[in-house]
């Protein structure tokens, strides 16, 4: 019922999952995502164990492709799960059950995985992972908004339309960027303006949040505002 894209960004190390689906908030089931860790996006009869004992396996340093079977092997369900995650080495792997819902399947690049169950047909990941190789100029969250949009105009969930999420980490431990749109008729172009949004000021302010390198963020609110209106002065960057 879900088609989603797993990615690491090859400029800036971004990691993250971008997804959309026919169903009731789909940010709240299907993306995992922990910096320095790796990536997952647990889907179809979703299991979301898939994802807090992926992320676990990860942290203990498992790759990819033993996370897929280990976690597939405990699960009596299976057949009914599809599975796809970028490991701490950038290394990608990816499962579709036996018994998915038509269509079902997997892609996997260098850079990024696609897989989708429930959909129009196999043209909604393929296309899906196409226009997301071809726009590597844009930023991750929107070159996950453009691929998803790429599967949507295929075809995309065979029973329609409701919600979509983004998850990406930089290397803070808590997440760069977490947008979801729950419920709406045009859940991607909801998604694009709420991410849009995010620009205009907090992902400026995010800069200056308590960090790794400054754990107690910058105090000073005169400076702030200073530093938020020369980077949004800049744009993205």
């Amino acid at each position: 019922m879900t088609w989603s894209i797993v990615a690491r960004d090859e400029t800036t190390g971004l990691i993250g999952v971008g997804v959309t689906t026919c169903a009731f908030a789909v940010g709240a089931r299907v993306p995992f995502v922990a910096s320095g860790v790796g990536a997952i996006a647990t889907q179809a009869f979703v299991n979301p164990f898939y994802g807090y004992r992926g992320l676990e396996l990860l942290r203990a340093g498992a790759p990819a492709e033993d996370v897929v079977r280990i976690v597939t092997a405990g699960d009596e369900g299976r057949g009914e799960r599809q599975l796809h995650l970028m490991d701490s080495q950038g290394r990608f792997a990816a499962y579709t059950g036996a018994t998915c819902v038509d269509w079902c399947g997997h892609l996997v690049r260098d850079t990024f995985s696609v897989a989708g169950n429930m959909l129009a047909g196999p043209q909604v990941i393929e296309e899906t992972a196409k226009a997301f190789a071809a726009n590597r100029h844009l930023d991750l969250a929107r070159r996950f908004i453009a691929a998803l949009r790429a599967g949507q105009a295929v075809g995309g969930d065979k029973r329609g339309k409701q919600s979509a999420a983004i998850l990406i980490c930089d290397g803070e431990e808590y997440p760069y960027v977490d947008i979801r749109v729950d419920d709406h008729p045009e859940p991607l172009d909801e998604l694009a303006r709420i991410e849009e949004e995010g620009w205009k000021r907090f992902m400026h302010y995010r800069k200056f949040m308590p960090s790794k390198a400054q754990p107690a963020g910058l105090l000073d609110r005169p400076e702030i505002e200073r530093r938020i209106a020369e980077s949004i002065a800049r744009g993205r960057d």
